[in-house]
């Protein structure tokens, strides 16, 4: 079973209390590390022709609603929102400026989503209410939020989740925060500036057993990672991050483990109404177990998107410790 995320969210930087662990005599053998299971997910976008099959359905969790219970057997469920909430101007059913409706937040509430990336291209689509409104419509609903906070210090500072008496802790970055409709810089929401990136997984460790780095970068449906995504993660890992899930292209792109850890270059899609393009209709959640601290395990688990809602396919398997993958 899945730990309620209700009691999870501590602020990176908040004192948290720690167990001492009971003695034990020599004869008894160590226990097993305690394995924490994180899913990672692309892009998910609950505006335009996803909120109107929403409507239609008169089911706001919908687009999660298949995937729900492999999300939910997760220690940790992560993806990237790709589309701000608001409860002000009309219904937005086409263009390129996205807005969720706030009832669909049942989407995720229902495949119990921990934890969401707001810092992308479409964290400005509702202008700085919709910032607002976003921070304050998650939070409410209990889910965590990394990426974009109430100041540039919030935006930076992450949040930390607490599983099985570990701490993750999660940082997310975009390539650009204004999709072409600002002039000017929110500093609400966290740009990929490599040496503050740096500052902020240094602090965060400070706090968190384990970090993830959400990076949302890379040119759109490119099957190949460039090189400002290359730079920033590995200086994400060699900083001391263990993951970086990367998302925008809107097609996967390969991983790697590099150093300690483990790049998900781009996930793709996860729940969106792009029909142009085959490849944008196929998405991965990133499948890692931790086994106390230590990153034990990394695999992807294949999506295909019918009708802008995802189902699982198949999987492949990656052994940890060799690198080899095999489909199953």
């Amino acid at each position: 079973m899945k730990l309620t995320r209700r009691k999870i969210l501590s602020r990176a930087g908040l004192p948290l209390l720690g167990v001492l662990p009971f003695s034990r005599t020599a004869e008894q053998p160590a226990p097993d590390p305690v394995r924490t299971r994180l899913l990672l997910g692309g892009d998910v976008m609950l505006s335009r022709h996803v909120g109107r099959l929403a409507r239609g359905r008169r089911d706001p969790a919908f687009p999660l609603r298949d995937l729900a219970p492999l999300l939910q057997a997760a220690d940790i469920a992560f993806v990237n929102l790709e589309s701000p909430f608001s409860d002000r101007g009309a219904v937005v059913e086409r263009g390129m400026i996205f807005k969720a409706e706030p009832e669909m937040i049942a989407a995720l509430e229902l495949a119990g989503v921990d934890v969401v990336s707001t810092a992308n291209n479409h964290a400005r689509d509702q202008g700085s209410y919709g910032v607002e409104f976003t921070l304050d419509w998650l939070q409410g609903h209990q889910i965590a939020v990394a990426g974009t906070g109430k100041s540039a210090e919030a935006a930076h500072a992450g949040v930390v989740i607490e599983r099985n008496g570990l701490r993750f802790g999660f940082l997310a970055y975009t390539y650009d925060q204004s999709n072409g409709n600002h002039p000017d810089t929110d500093d609400r929401v966290a740009v990929m500036d490599m040496p503050r990136m740096r500052e902020d997984v240094a602090r965060l460790a400070l706090s968190a057993d384990a970090i993830i780095v959400s990076m949302h970068a890379g040119i759109e449906y490119s099957p190949k990672s460039n090189a400002q995504q290359v730079a920033f993660a590995q200086a994400a890992i060699d900083t001391g991050a263990r993951v970086v899930v990367g998302h925008h292209p809107h097609v996967t792109q390969p991983w790697e483990r590099y150093g300690d850890g483990v790049i998900f270059y781009s996930l793709g899609n996860l729940v969106f109404d792009q029909f142009q393009r085959v490849e944008t209709q196929h998405g991965a959640l990133a499948d890692i177990v931790f086994e106390g601290p230590r990153l034990a395990r990394a695999s992807l688990l294949p999506v295909d998107i019918v009708g802008t809602a995802p189902r699982l396919t198949r999987t492949t398997i990656v052994d940890g410790s060799s690198g080899a993958s095999a489909a199953k």
